[in-house]
């Protein structure tokens, strides 16, 4: 069931919350307004022209959708300065007003519930061109090292209607598309699911047809236009055979072709870690793009410049981030951590990010054993801020704290070495990707089937870490052999337990409460709390 905030509560709650101002158009943006809650779109019939001497984009979106009340008023995104110039449907064209970049379709024919409808828009302008792709986003009207045009989509968080109509909305998924580009002569589009037709029009100009067989967030549809060379292979994966795709610019060729041999040991480790590959139908791509890299759906921009670790330097600094390159790893485990399982607010976000950066973590342990792991995520410690909670205000568009990464992946870390049972561990997460296999979910969803799998209540664990700036202090003193600990934490009642070397050289777990405990250690100069553990310590 999704979450329906009414607009002056969401307001309110941002406020209290990240003391933040949000505006109507943040709330028109984040919230399932009644104008769009009766409706779920089935299926994005989008076609768009590219005009890169202009910088401007020109096309139709026809929307398929369910009624699932009657209505007669809809929403669509679409943002400025891009014009919708019409809407129409069963041929009749209809009326709309705008509200800063949402616009307001009054329908004339009858919107009978569970019926099938068709509306057909038409917009042009000159989209908003990305200033740092892939944070600051919109579209890189780039060129490649010899001077020719290289266009690419990014737009995660600031919404796909910066470039195409649609309802912009993470609840929402069509459950197939089809997209159709038009480019001029010489140029190549490269978007997402299969290559279905290159067809060359009157004019010299290029119109190429993707199909998507499975259900894709809005964010993750993608225009790739270059000058590009194909080449692939297959993975024998657990649900048969992958086809392995990889677009790259024509002179990258042979470097692409040696670089993407990780491609297969990552997917061996992640379908073992996090089950099947969850778009088989797609099949898996790597597409070079002139940005740095996003988790666009069975079409991974890569742009990380064929240079290992995140553009050629560790981000952990153990050494172990300079093996692997981070934008193949971490993109593609977005595969299953944000387009298989996607959130419905932005505001849980860390369930796309904090799982995604783990899976580093996973891989370097794949790849090198778990004292590699641990060197790696206890590294990317130093890039925490502890500046504000992870998860964000809801209903508003709006995100939580950049520690979704690091600090989320080094929660998961800490769940992980409280579960104590790798095996387990691993079941949960693949468990993840089959229950909510293709499906939008909440915070809520997935802490309450970790706790729930586990048989281990982790309510205490997310709320410290994810909702409060801080992470748990261990406070303790020794006085000759006899320890004196406890908890200093934002949530009431916090009782993690804690893994720690008691001076004997062998790890027990205690479980620390707000209250002072104590324990008799059998060596004190010698006592130590595990580091796989993600917290504060302070001795008193």
């Amino acid at each position: 069931m999704r979450r329906i905030l009414p607009v002056f509560f969401a307001v309110i709650l941002s406020t209290t919350a990240y003391s933040q101002q949000f505006t109507r158009q943040d709330t028109l943006r984040g919230t399932l307004t009644a104008d769009r809650s009766w409706w779920d779109v089935t299926f994005y019939d989008l076609s768009v022209r590219v005009n890169p001497s202009e910088k401007s984009i020109e096309g139709t979106n026809v929307i398929h959708y369910r009624v699932t009340r009657p209505a007669q008023r809809l929403q669509i995104d679409l943002q400025s300065p891009l014009i919708l110039d019409k809407a129409v449907q069963n041929g009749q064209e209809l009326a709309f007003t705008k509200d800063g970049d949402a616009w307001f379709i009054t329908l004339q024919s009858p919107q009978t519930q569970n019926s099938i409808q068709q509306l057909t828009l038409t917009y042009h302008g000159l989209p908003r061109e990305a200033k740092r792709a892939p944070w600051d986003g919109g579209i890189v009207w780039g060129k490649d090292s010899l001077g020719r045009p290289w266009i690419a989509t990014a737009c995660q968080g600031l919404g796909a209607s910066v470039w195409w109509p649609n309802k912009d909305h993470q609840t929402e998924e069509p459950d197939s598309m089809r997209i159709r580009v038009t480019t001029p002569r010489g140029l190549g589009n490269v978007s997402n699911g299969r290559l279905m037709d290159v067809y060359v029009n009157e004019d010299r100009s290029v119109t190429t047809t993707w199909f998507v067989n499975n259900p894709i967030n809005n964010y993750d549809v993608a225009l790739n236009i270059g000058h590009y060379k194909h080449f692939s292979d297959q993975y024998k994966g657990e649900k048969g055979t992958l086809d392995l795709d990889y677009w790259v610019l024509d002179y990258n060729l042979d470097r692409a072709k040696a670089h993407f041999e990780v491609v297969k040991p990552m997917m061996k480790c992640f379908e073992h870690w996090f089950g099947p590959y969850p778009f088989y139908e797609d099949s898996y791509k790597l597409v070079e793009t002139p940005h740095l890299g996003m988790e666009h759906q069975s079409a991974v921009a890569y742009g990380n410049q064929y240079k290992m670790g995140y553009r050629g330097t560790d981000l952990s600094g153990s050494g172990w981030g300079l093996k692997w390159d981070f934008i193949i790893i971490h993109e593609s485990g977005h595969e299953w951590f944000g387009n298989n399982i996607t959130t419905k607010d932005i505001a849980d976000m860390w369930v796309h990010e904090s799982f995604t950066n783990y899976s580093e973590t996973i891989f370097i342990g794949c790849q090198y054993g778990m004292d590699a792991a641990n060197a790696y995520v206890q590294g990317i410690r130093n890039k925490i801020a502890n500046d504000k909670p992870i998860v964000g205000p809801y209903g508003v568009n709006t995100e939580g704290s950049g520690d979704m990464y690091y600090k989320g992946a080094n929660m998961l870390h800490t769940i992980r070495q409280i579960i104590n049972n790798d095996e387990a561990f691993r079941k949960i997460l693949r468990g993840l990707n089959k229950t909510f296999y293709h499906q939008t979910v909440t915070s809520a969803d997935v802490e309450q089937y970790i706790s729930k799998t586990s048989g281990k209540n982790f309510s205490k664990v997310f709320d410290q870490y994810l909702r409060h700036t801080n992470p748990p202090v261990f406070e303790y003193s020794i006085e000759g052999n006899r320890l004196r600990y406890r908890w200093v934490a934002d949530v009431k009642g916090f009782d993690m337990p804690l893994k720690v070397d008691a001076g004997d050289g062998k790890s027990q777990f205690i479980q620390p409460g707000t209250e002072w405990k104590t324990l008799t250690l059998k060596n004190a100069a010698k006592f130590s709390v595990d580091k796989n553990f993600y917290v504060k310590t302070r001795k008193v």
